[in-house]
């Protein structure tokens, strides 16, 4: 039997001070044949200079997570498409567990995630993401989505939404089948509950989220959020 093939695809907008420790990480994957796609929405610093001789492809899009994810799918050549955010580790078993997963228990999947940070709380914090997703089947980017390619094809990809893409595209791929959550753990950063605190971060997510669900529009949430991709 052949080993499916791994594409790793990390979407980045002015990430130059931290994509070179993360793709330092990959490099033992990339020595197995798995493939590394760097796609910039459009950083004004040196993140995809940075990027290039670390990374199998480096390509640019319009800016949005969502739109870059998909990009990066389009040029992927991996049986398995596995999405990281810039500022997340794999464990070093990665491509076994995600081979397995998608091999034995289903279409698609995420990790566990634990959160690296100086602040008191951040453990609670993943404790409780982790085991919201498990009981949801709602897979959030931070805990390193995976998707076989011909599931994530007939899916549609991620909707073109500036916020909640993966909450909608969990949604979608829940008709598939209930996601395979691995409790081996990606490591992200905890940069944005340093940057806002701990507890005005969790609020601010958690009314986002409510006011998604009842209709609000992701465009206006973005915006509240202080983030909103070119041209929405």
């Amino acid at each position: 039997m052949n080993t499916p093939a791994v594409s790793i695809i990390i979407p980045v907008l002015n990430e130059a001070d931290g994509i070179v420790h993360v793709l330092e990480r990959l490099q033992g994957f990339r020595a197995q044949g798995t493939e590394v796609i760097v796609v910039d929405g459009g950083s004004d610093d040196d993140t995809a200079e940075c990027a290039r001789s670390l990374a199998d492809c480096v390509t640019t899009s319009r800016r949005g997570r969502a739109l870059q994810m998909n990009a990066g799918a389009a040029l992927a050549s991996g049986d398995i498409l596995l999405f990281l955010h810039a500022d997340t580790l794999l464990p070093s078993a990665a491509l076994e567990l995600v081979r397995a997963a998608v091999s034995n228990r289903g279409c698609w999947g995420r990790f566990d995630v634990s959160i690296d940070g100086g602040i008191r709380g951040l453990g609670m914090v993943a404790f409780m993401m982790n085991w919201r997703s498990r009981l949801t089947g709602i897979a959030t980017g931070d805990q390193g989505i995976f998707v076989k390619r011909e599931a994530f094809q007939h899916s549609g990809g991620f909707p073109a939404i500036p916020l909640m893409e993966d909450i909608v595209f969990s949604h979608v791929m829940r008709k598939e089948g209930w996601p395979v959550c691995l409790t081996e753990r990606v490591t992200t950063s905890g940069r944005r509950w340093e940057k806002h605190g701990l507890l005005s971060t969790i609020l601010t997510m958690w009314w986002l989220r409510l006011r998604f669900f009842f209709g609000a529009s992701p465009n206006a949430l973005a915006r509240e959020y202080g983030y909103l991709p070119d041209g929405t």
